[in-house]
């Protein structure tokens, strides 16, 4: 049986909780004050007319929808990317695997300004303009670590011996892939495709090298703060934001208990 935590744990968890999320309750505080200015404490009234305003700007929508399109291109192509690369990582062992390890997860591990430098270099490089397809493509570069990490765990957790009969049977590997493999990295590429589409969504270090002259989400939030009357208005988009990032997070997380539950890891005795 799990044992209980101590009470002295209990309030380290929820203090460390507290600490993370105080910030998310006073953006959700100052996004309903009268004021547009300061920051006063407690808001001299609040209101909902800030929803509104927010609602009603072109530029947060064209910004939204650019953000949205390119998270889901960007965790497309790490859907297949990351697929391709766990599958052949976990069935293939040759000198410098370990090599090749680090170089897949060394995007997300390394600094994002590093990243961002080296893209940027590489655009110039090809004579490539910043648009569209080179922020996907700035985004793929980490979004296929998430994708691979989550896949080639859950590969390590099959049965070697199911993809071996299937192909004792006759099926050939599309079949073996189709019917024993994806049913068994299903909710592992789901969780790293929600993941990675979070991830996207909210990333700024990167598309601040790669975006050119376009404005994703976070972009337009980073132009906005210099604006003090705008404050009110960037705390409402914040919270549908947080909202919309909150939701992929979260069934990830499900989905990567309900696998591990479904293939023994999520027993404890």
């Amino acid at each position: 049986m799990k044992a209980k935590p101590s009470l002295a744990l209990r309030i380290a968890a929820i203090a460390g909780i507290a600490f993370l999320h105080f910030p998310l309750l006073i953006i959700l505080l100052y996004a309903f004050t009268t004021e547009d200015r300061t920051y006063q404490f407690p808001p001299p009234g609040l209101t909902l007319k800030w929803f509104g305003v927010a609602f009603a700007r072109q530029d947060m929508w064209a910004a939204l929808g650019l953000s949205l399109r390119v998270a889901l291109v960007a965790t497309a192509v790490a859907l297949v990317l990351g697929t391709m690369v766990a599958g052949a990582m976990y069935r293939f062992n040759f000198l410098g695997k370990d090599v090749v390890t680090l170089s897949l997860i060394l995007p997300i591990a390394l600094p994002g300004i590093l990243t961002g430098i080296a893209l940027l270099t590489t655009i110039n490089r090809l004579g490539l303009e910043p648009s569209f397809w080179t922020i996907v493509i700035g985004h793929a570069t980490f979004c296929m670590v998430t994708v691979y990490n989550n896949v080639v765990a859950r590969f390590r957790r099959l049965t070697p011996s199911q993809i071996e009969a299937s192909m004792d049977l006759g099926a050939d590997g599309f079949q073996t892939f189709r019917y024993v493999i994806l049913p068994g990295i299903a909710t592992a590429l789901l969780a790293g495709g929600m993941l990675a589409f979070a991830l996207s969504f909210d990333e700024v270090i990167v598309t601040t090298f790669t975006a050119g002259q376009d404005k994703t989400l976070p972009i337009w939030f980073l132009s906005e703060l210099f604006k003090p009357r705008e404050r009110p208005v960037t705390n409402v988009v914040a919270i549908f934001v947080t909202a919309v990032t909150f939701v992929p997070i979260l069934l990830a997380q499900r989905l990567t208990q309900s696998g591990e539950e479904l293939h023994g890891g999520g027993k404890t005795t």
